[in-house]
C-alpha cells in the first residue's frame, strides 16, 4: 500500500532504505548462498515506524526472523518513491508489507499476488477531523476536502468507500493527497483539509496539539466491524504467487517468525512493545513514548493474534474495492491469500489459534 514513512524516524529509515536500494538493484529473489546457509529475504513496509506496521520491525527485534532461520532484509517506503506492493510486485523485493486490498487490484489487473500471512483485521486508521468540520460519518463528506495519504492508497479507497456506504458519490467531495505525520498534521493546521485519514503516531500528534478529534474510528476490528459491515484486512505480507511456489521454505521461515511476533504482541503490553522497538520509533518531534503507549493501547486490537486471514475478510475488502470502483470483473478470492503457512506455524509452536480461517470464497 502506498503508505508514505513519517518524518519522525528520517534519520534511521533513511539508513535502513539506503541499504535496501544497494541490495535491491535489477529482479530479486531470495537468496542461499550455497546449501544448508540462511535464506535472505528483502522485504519493504509502508511505512516501518507505522504503528499498524510493527510487526515486521518487531519480528526483528525481538530475534525471531533469526531464530526462525531466515536472513530478512527491511526496507520502507520514502515519500515520492515506489510503493512497498510495488516494488514486491516488480521483482525489486521479495516480499511487501501491504495491505491486503491489493491482491485483489493486482488479480484484476492479471498479475498474481497472494497474501501470505495476516497481521491485523483493521486499517489500524481514523478519520482525524477539525472540530468545524461537522463530520461524524461518510454522509458528512459532501462538499468537504479530505486528506489522504497519496491519491490511489488505501487510505483513499477507505475514503471513498466511506462516503459511497452512505450514498456519497466520489465527485461531491475532493481529495488530496497530504502524506503522513508532519505534512498531514500541517494540512489540517493550515485548514487545507477538514479532516484527514492517518494512523498512529500521526493520530496521537493531532490530538495532542489539539487540531483534530477522531471521527470515524477503523483503527480496530471492532471499529472497522461497525463502520465496514465486517473485519477489514489490512496488514499483512504480501508476495507473487510464482515466488511463493518457488520458495516455499523460505516463505514458512517468515511466516514463522511473523505469527510467533503476533502471539507475543497478544500477550505483552503496549508498553512491553514500545520498549522493543527502535528508540526513533517511540519518541520523537511528534509524540513522546508515553504518548505511543497510550496510542497502542487504545488500538492494538487491530492485530490478530495468529497471523490467520479471518472469515468474511477477503469478501469485505472485495466489497470495498467494487463499490469504489477499483475493480469491476470478477474475482477469485481463494487466489488472493492462503492461510496454509500461518496454521502450519500455529501448528509447530502449539499456539492455540483464535481466528475462524476464511475458505476458499473468502
Amino acid at each position: 500500500m502506498s503508505r508514505r514513512p513519517a518524518a519522525v524516524a528520517a534519520s534511521v529509515l533513511t539508513l535502513l532504505s539506503l541499504g535496501a536500494v544497494s541490495a535491491c538493484s535489477g529482479n530479486s529473489s531470495a537468496s542461499t548462498g550455497g546449501s544448508g546457509s540462511t535464506p535472505t529475504v528483502k522485504l519493504m513496509a509502508g511505512g516501518l515506524d507505522k504503528q499498524i506496521y510493527l510487526p515486521y520491525q518487531l519480528a526483528q527485534q525481538l530475534g525471531f526472523y533469526k531464530k526462525y532461520g531466515v536472513n530478512v532484509e527491511l526496507s520502507t517506503e520514502q515519500d515520492g518513491g515506489v510503493g512497498a506492493e510495488e516494488a514486491m510486485a516488480s521483482g525489486q523485493v521479495d516480499m511487501a508489507g501491504a495491505w491486503y486490498n491489493h491482491t485483489i487490484e493486482f488479480q484484476a489487473k492479471g498479475k498474481a499476488v497472494e497474501d501470505v500471512v495476516q497481521l491485523s483485521g483493521a486499517p489500524g486508521e481514523r478519520e482525524m477531523c477539525t472540530k468545524k468540520s461537522g463530520i461524524s460519518s461518510g454522509a458528512d463528506f459532501k462538499g468537504k476536502t479530505l486528506g489522504v495519504t497519496d491519491l490511489g492508497s488505501g487510505t483513499d479507497t477507505l475514503t471513498q468507500f466511506l462516503a459511497a456506504k452512505k450514498g456519497v458519490k466520489a465527485g461531491e467531495f475532493h481529495r488530496i493527497g497530504v502524506g503522513a505525520g508532519s505534512t498531514a498534521i500541517a494540512a489540517l493546521e493550515n485548514g487545507k483539509v477538514d479532516c484527514v485519514m492517518t494512523t498512529q503516531p500521526t493520530v496521537a500528534a493531532i490530538q495532542k496539539k489539539g487540531v483534530g478529534t477522531s471521527a470515524i474510528d477503523l483503527a480496530t476490528t471492532q471499529g472497522a466491524t461497525a463502520a465496514m459491515g465486517g473485519a477489514f484486512p489490512a496488514a499483512s505480507v504480501l508476495a507473487r504467487t510464482d515466488w511463493v511456489n518457488s520458495h516455499k521454505d523460505t516463505v514458512q521461515k517468515v511466516v514463522d517468525a511473523l505469527v510467533a511476533t503476533m502471539h507475543w504482541i497478544n500477550t505483552h503490553s503496549a508498553a512491553d512493545i514500545a520498549n522493543k522497538l527502535p528508540t526513533s520509533f517511540v519518541s520523537n518531534q511528534l509524540v513522546t513514548k508515553a504518548d505511543y503507549i497510550q496510542a497502542l493501547t487504545e488500538d492494538k486490537g487491530q492485530f490478530l493474534p495468529d497471523g490467520i486471514m479471518p472469515a468474511g475478510g477477503p469478501r469485505t475488502s472485495l466489497a470495498t474495492e467494487k463499490l469504489v470502483g477499483n475493480v469491476k470483473g470478477s474475482v477469485d478470492l481463494g487466489k488472493t491469500f492462503t492461510n496454509d503457512f500461518a496454521l502450519q506455524a500455529n501448528k509447530t509452536e502449539g499456539f492455540k489459534t483464535t481466528t475462524t480461517p476464511a475458505g476458499p470464497n473468502g
